[in-house]
């Protein structure tokens, strides 16, 4: 686990919202993030390794006020690893992560440009939800939810 606001943090997460900025332009996600919110009991951000270089990423952050959910952020593997299993790995440590912290349930957003992420979490169990969050009425909007 490492701060959100960390230097190896900022760099997957700058990669991340350059991805996503060539998928659907502008930023790539203005969603607001606070780099508090990844503080535990309310949040955690993993950074994944292999041979000591950082190669994936993904954090939760506490979502409503039951505090039986957490949604996912971030989520990212460098282009380099794609395809061996880190990005499987990063969302199960992930969701141990959040359930390790009370959490029973673990929600996404995504977009409709992002056919390896919607394959990873579908084939990971999760299931389509009403959109929510900052891009619940964008067009493209994917929303997900699975059980912890």
């Amino acid at each position: 686990m490492v701060r959100f606001d960390s230097e190896v943090a900022h760099r997957l997460v700058g990669a991340a919202l350059a991805d996503l900025a060539g998928r659907y332009g502008g930023t790539g996600d203005d969603t607001p993030l606070d780099a508090g919110q990844f503080d535990p009991p309310d949040g955690a951000f993993l950074v994944g390794y292999l041979a000591g270089a950082p190669v994936g990423c993904g954090g939760w952050r506490s979502h409503g006020d039951t505090g039986e959910i957490a949604e996912l952020k971030r989520m990212y593997t460098v282009p380099e690893v794609r395809g061996r299993g880190v990005a499987r790995r990063m969302l199960a440590a992930v969701e141990r992560s959040a359930r390790d912290h009370g959490r029973k349930r673990l929600v996404l957003e995504c977009g409709d440009k992002q056919p390896e992420a919607i394959a990873l979490y579908t084939s990971a169990g999760y299931e389509r939800i009403p959109n929510f969050g900052y891009y619940r009425d964008h067009e493209g909007c994917i929303s997900f939810g699975r059980l912890l």
